[in-house]
Formats: structure tokens, sequence, C-alpha cells
């Protein structure tokens, strides 16, 4: 039995901040990759930013300098701190673990998406 919970999320005017967090519960061996998608109206799911168990970070084009993705293994937990937010940021957020679970198994979970509006 694995969960994430995200937590986080809301509404905020052009150049503020908000800091994403996820964090994970369960029957969990280790965890490899964390990362963080979005999703907007109209448009694919695609990702924001990942992060290695190593700590190796990368982001995509449009948030590069603006957003850092950041984790912490003993609690389990990936955060995702957004500054000088854009409109276009607007979209519904997703954290995805790719994790070995307590019996072994390989598979990737996905948080229930957590909302992101930037507006004035």
């Amino acid at each position: 039995q694995v969960q994430l919970v995200e937590s986080g999320g809301g509404l905020v005017q052009p150049g503020g901040s908000l800091r994403l967090s996820c964090a994970a519960s369960g029957s969990i061996f280790t965890i490899d990759l964390m990362g963080w998608y979005h999703q907007a109206p109209g448009k694919q799911r695609e990702l924001v930013a990942g992060i290695t168990s190593g700590g190796n970070t990368n982001y995509a084009d449009s948030v590069k300098g603006r957003f850092t993705i950041s984790r912490d293994n003993a609690k389990k937990m990936v955060d995702l701190q957004m500054n000088s937010l854009k409109p276009e940021d607007t979209a519904v957020y997703y954290c995805k673990l790719d994790l070995v679970r307590s019996d072994y198994v390989s598979y990737d979970y996905w948080g229930q998406g957590i909302q992101v509006t930037v507006s004035s």
C-alpha cells in the first residue's frame, strides 16, 4: 500500500511564489526518480522538474531559473519551490515517484494532482 499526498497549491498573483510538497507513505523499499509534472487546460501532461536519487536535477526550459526541485529521502518527500510565477504556469501539478515497493516490485506512483492558478 503506497500513497502520495500533495499540498501547497492555490491561487497566487503573477510574480508570486508557491511551494508544492509531495509525501509518500506505505510499504516502500527505495525511491529512485522523483518528479513534478503539470497539465494545463487543453494540453498534455508534461515534465516540469525531475530529481534523481543522487540529486541530479533537470527542468523544463520554461521554468529554468524560477523553479527548484528538492528531495528529502528520510521523509520520503519531494518539493517544488516555484518563484516568479507567470499566468502560463497555471495548471494541475502532479508528483510522480518511481519506486521499489517492499515486495520488491518496481512501479510508478502519481499524486492526485493539485491546482496552481496564477492570476491577478
